[in-house]
């Protein structure tokens, strides 16, 4: 399970939900991953013809250019190609999310870890291994988890990982439905914190699951009870509190966003 955030409803008995994740293996996987295969072999062909730096056709300014999402496994995903999701405009600017590529991100991502603020709540401080080692099973594995680098105005500056949360182990604490998808989300830099900047990008995030993953319901996260910002963030961005929740690393304030509730949350 990941270090950080996702969740859902509160007031509703597990063990007569499902919660321990038996109702959500009924899963057509393999179909998923047969169409995956499909989607990589054109995105391979389309990028064929996009040169290095090049901007496609549809490129918005501030984008990043495609040839940049490529690589760490990121067209290989159950969340239904983050890597084309594309950019969206905020109130801070143009932001995106780039499927990391370890080799050119691990650097930066094992800084951010490093600071005292953020390790508090990750628990990755260390040599850039420790970092590796939490991004490469997600970069090897097979999409349900996708981290990436948040970029605002072509900087990068927030570390996120989108996830099937209905196939992560979370399912185990919580009544799950398929596709549900959850968050995790670091801001890098002190001076991006405090400022609002957070609940922006979460609601784009958010907006952006629920815009491209149609069939998802909720997009849910699990921030640290302890953790009072990241708490204040996800509500002011239009997640609700469902509930309190013991996961194995942390007691988890449960946040949810509802597709149905979109327009008045």
């Amino acid at each position: 399970m990941p270090p950080t955030d996702a969740s859902t409803d509160a007031g509703t008995d597990p063990t007569a939900s499902g919660a321990d994740g038996a109702d959500t293996l009924d899963l057509r996987l393999p179909d998923e991953l047969v169409a995956l295969l499909a989607e990589r072999e054109e995105r391979a062909g389309r990028a064929a013809h996009i040169g290095r730096g090049e901007r496609a056709p549809d490129q918005a300014r501030g984008a990043v250019p495609a040839d940049d999402l490529l690589g760490g496994g990121a067209a290989d995903d159950l969340l239904g190609g983050v890597a084309d999701w594309g950019p969206t405009t905020t109130d801070a600017g143009v932001f995106q999310l780039v499927p990391v590529r370890l080799e050119r991100d691990l650097p930066l991502i094992s800084r951010w870890m490093n600071d005292p603020a953020v390790a508090a709540f990750w628990e990755l401080a260390g040599p850039e291994a420790v970092t590796e080692a939490h991004l490469r099973p997600q970069l090897d594995g097979d999409g349900r988890s996708v981290p990436c680098l948040g970029v605002l105005e072509g900087m990068p500056m927030s570390y996120w990982e989108i996830y099937r949360a209905d196939l992560d182990p979370l399912a185990r604490h919580y009544p799950s439905r398929p596709h549900d998808t959850g968050i995790h989300l670091l801001i890098g830099g002190v001076v991006n914190r405090g400022r609002g900047l957070g609940t922006s990008l979460l609601r784009a995030v958010a907006d952006l699951v629920l815009d491209h993953r149609p069939a998802c319901a909720r997009v849910l996260a699990e921030p640290d009870l302890r953790n009072t910002p990241s708490v204040s963030a996800f509500l002011s961005a239009g997640f609700r509190f469902s509930a309190e929740v013991d996961l194995p690393d942390k007691r988890a304030a449960l946040m949810v966003r509802d597709r149905a509730l979109r327009a008045v949350l």
